[in-house]
């Protein structure tokens, strides 16, 4: 389980296809702190588990299918990615609960500024439509966020200045993809309630 709340930004040094699986190679150094072999870690959100640690690189293997389903697929060398150590019970809990299981992507229409807000407004595939809820939790890139605005399918939040700093959103541009996690609860409320209609 994460928070949502990133730690830092990591460079990703290699990204390669092995027979078994893609192995990635990134560059941390607050998150590489109090790491052991097999411990996850959320990159855009994605729960990866460490398969190598060597002083501030951590490497991980990435199945295809998370490939398929994430932005990890357009990573390159050089690119930054958002990371965060999973959750610990023994201490404050900011965010939401996020399980780094990500629904899909969605696309960047806007990145910009109204007023003095930075307003983010990404497109989501019409199938999670129903989970964009005004002022609901959601993951982006493995951000906790608060959707501010809700038009169809298209959602905008606000961003404060901190998360532009810590994390690779301020990077980002027009037409990029990023990856969404959606409220567990709804979910499970969702597979509940459609069973009671049966």
């Amino acid at each position: 389980m994460f928070t949502g709340l990133v730690e830092e930004k990591g460079e990703v040094l290699s990204f390669h296809e092995q027979p078994e699986a893609w192995r990635m190679r990134v560059r941390a150094n607050l998150v590489a702190q109090e790491l052991e072999l097999g411990d996850s870690v959320a990159i855009n959100g994605c729960c990866l588990s460490v398969v190598e640690i060597s002083k501030t690189i951590l490497t991980f293997d990435v199945l295809e299918e998370t490939r398929r389903l994430t932005n990890l697929k357009n990573i390159d060398p050089g690119s930054k990615v958002n990371l965060e150590r999973s959750l610990r019970f023994n201490g404050r809990v900011g965010g939401h609960f996020l399980t780094g299981h990500v629904d899909g992507s969605g696309k960047i229409v806007e990145l910009g500024i109204r007023a003095k807000d930075v307003i983010l407004k990404i497109e989501v595939p019409r199938e999670f439509e129903h989970y964009l809820v005004y002022k609901g939790c959601i993951g982006i890139d493995g951000i906790s966020l608060t959707v501010a605005e809700v038009e169809e399918n298209v959602l905008t939040v606000w961003l404060i200045p901190h998360t532009l700093q810590v994390t690779g959103l301020g990077d980002l541009k027009r037409g990029d993809k990023v990856n969404l996690e959606f409220d567990l609860l709804a979910k499970y409320t969702e597979k509940i309630l459609s069973k009671q209609e049966r």
